[in-house]
């Protein structure tokens, strides 16, 4: 429960400047545009090794503002920013508090005292002096102008200039508990925006609770905080957890607010920028589409509408933004901090669990490895339940079960295992459940089809897995696996490695050209009777413009673009699965998304 020895940052320009002394932040000196231009320039460096460095840009056309994007984006940066040299030191933090001991002595109850004090020290305070530094500069009404702003238009597609780095405030009406979303805000004009607030957060939920009382909304948007404020507004806090008590435990300092001009909210005083207004329950308007995490766009659809009564900001802000798009970008490293972080909490409902890992193609709520000490038969299906119905992990889509001790971080170790042990026919469950909004590979949109797989080791009371191996087959080019498929444009053998019972298991992956009347079961069933491809265990379909020698878009598409229920066909403890663009030909009728990428710069930026 020691406070860290790093630096403790109270707004972000105290952060910025550590950055540039760290030799961690990297200044763009030509003037940029916030159209394009500068997304272009951070996704370039999200994507260099290690995340590359943090972007300033003091030259934004159109806008007094300089600009910083890919603050957080490393893990040497995310550990600044949380003052840790390590995510897990955090984590042990937490777990040191919450997993404190009844006191058997003196001494037990004078420390269990000290840290309760301590703790009733991290909830948020009111700001005491004159002027907080957010309302330095105050426009009111009409002279409230977004335009002012250096908003991204993050990727060619996007339907406008995005606010991607909100800290969005609301209260629930019923009961006046504080919530701390992070929600992108599409702007439309001068005085209004979007407000992106799916239908299981806790933003929608109390705007539920105005809308059902016919009432508008009071908002506040806090743009620059200080970073464990920011990282808390994205963290998957238990319904009506305050965000900034989190943020105060990370900061082992409490976080300090200010009352807003026009609506009755608090926000960080420390603020750089802050947006008041508020949101009509029954105004609605399109909004999108949005180049998401997921790497594709996400869809335009009604969402409410945010109109703005004030604008308030430091006499010297910085507007920080982020892009997001397929992986790794900044937000997986905050992501990496809730995977972390949260372990603790979810080993006090699950003790069985040791360790878990949500891999970065997964896109966070896609699939996650979990680790367990198995005890009984079907341990691995019990834990599955529980997670699908535990807080968001309930979004997750895939579950990979394995036992307590197999790393689920060491990527090579897990698919060895699932290459030694897999039985198609007996260690998958088909489940069915809510999925996150972003998903688009369900037939439905906000559920679906989930798949659980288990990896755990048979014990008494559990069947035995069936015989794996299929002996050792002829090699097979190319030609010799496309024979009578005019279509398959590539194959490739997925990365061999050595599995512990000396299994011979043979996983191919095909690109293939569809025609617009032939679905992946089609495909399904022409792999499986072709009596030359018997050996193989498992075909994996993708289009013809997938690099398959890229190990991690493989990934990213395979997790992204199934339906387990619609998209894996097995039979005689073989099976296919699809990862291709849906149509209507797969009873696929929604609409699929485009993936982001820059049409109109062909060449990365040299920074």
């Amino acid at each position: 429960m020691k406070p860290s020895a790093h630096q403790r940052f109270d707004n972000l320009g105290s952060y910025i400047q550590a950055l540039d002394r760290a030799g961690e932040l990297r200044t763009v000196s030509d003037p940029v545009s916030a159209h394009l231009e500068i997304s272009r320039y951070t996704d370039a460096e999200s994507k260099s090794p290690g995340g590359g460095k943090a972007l300033f840009f003091p030259r934004v056309t159109g806008s007094a503002f300089p600009v910083a994007t890919n603050l957080f984006g490393s893990y040497r940066r995310i550990g600044m920013a949380l003052g840790v040299e390590r995510i897990d030191d955090l984590a042990g933090r937490l777990k040191a508090l919450i997993t404190m001991k009844p006191p058997k002595g003196l001494r037990d109850m004078l420390q269990l005292l000290s840290t309760a004090l301590q703790f009733t020290s991290f909830f948020p305070r009111r700001f005491r002096g004159k002027t907080p530094p957010c309302q330095e500069v105050v426009h009111l009404g009409d002279a409230a102008d977004l335009r002012r702003l250096p908003v991204l238009h993050c990727w060619p597609g996007d339907g406008g200039p995005f606010i991607t780095l909100p800290l969005v405030f609301t209260k629930s009406l019923v009961n006046g508990v504080r919530n701390v979303g992070m929600y992108r805000m599409q702007v439309y004009d001068e005085r209004t925006t979007g407000m992106h607030w799916h239908i299981h957060k806790d933003g929608s939920s109390n705007f539920s609770e105005y809308r059902k009382a016919g009432k508008r909304m009071p908002v506040a948007v806090a743009i620059g905080a200080d970073p464990a404020t920011i990282y808390a507004a994205t963290a998957p806090m238990p319904r009506h957890a305050d965000e900034l008590l989190l943020a105060g435990f990370i900061r082992n300092h409490p976080v300090v607010l200010t009352k807003c001009l026009t609506v009755d909210l608090e926000v960080p005083a420390e603020a750089e920028f802050v947006i008041e207004g508020t949101v009509d329950p029954q105004e609605l308007r399109i909004e999108g589409p949005f180049g998401d995490h997921t790497g594709y766009y996400s869809l335009a659809d009604l969402y409410p509408v945010f109109r703005v009564s004030a604008i308030t900001h430091r006499r010297r802000p910085v507007y920080c933004a982020t892009l997001v798009g397929r992986p790794p970008m900044e937000d997986c490293y905050l992501a990496k901090v809730t995977e972390r972080l949260f372990l603790p909490l979810l080993q006090m409902v699950f003790p069985e669990i040791v360790n878990y890992w949500l891999p970065w193609e997964g896109v966070f709520h896609n699939i996650v490895v979990v680790a367990i000490e198995k005890a009984y038969p079907l341990h691995a299906q019990k834990t599955m339940s529980g997670l699908w119905g535990q807080g968001q992990m309930s979004f997750c889509k895939a579950i990979v079960v394995v036992d307590h001790d197999v790393d689920p971080t060491d990527e090579t170790r897990v698919f060895s295992v699932l290459m030694a042990l897999l039985d198609v026919e007996t260690d998958i469950t088909i489940n069915r459940g809510i999925l996150d909004a972003l998903d688009h590979s369900s037939p439905t949109p906000h559920y679906g089809n989930k798949i659980g797989i288990d990896l755990t080791r048979r014990i008494a009371g559990e069947l035995p897995r069936k015989a794996l191996d299929r002996g050792v087959m002829a090699p097979l080019d190319r030609e010799k696996i496309a024979h009578g498929f005019s279509d398959i444009v590539g194959v490739r053998r997925w990365r061999e490695v050595a599995v512990p019972n000396g299994v011979n298991r043979k996983v191919f992956l095909a690109a293939v050209e569809k025609p617009g009347d032939r679905s992946g079961r089609w495909y399904a069933e022409q792999l499986m009777t072709a009596e030359r491809l018997s050996g193989i265990d498992m075909f994996v379909l993708y289009d013809m413009d997938i690099d398959l020698a890229d190990n991690s878009l493989i990934l990213w598409k395979l997790f992204n673009n199934t339906d387990p229920g619609r998209d894996l066909m097995i039979r005689e403890g073989r099976a296919v699965i699809d990862a291709c663009k849906k149509d209507a030909s797969d009873g696929h009728h929604r609409e699929w998304p485009e993936e982001l990428h820059f049409d109109d710069f062909a060449k990365s930026p040299s920074v």
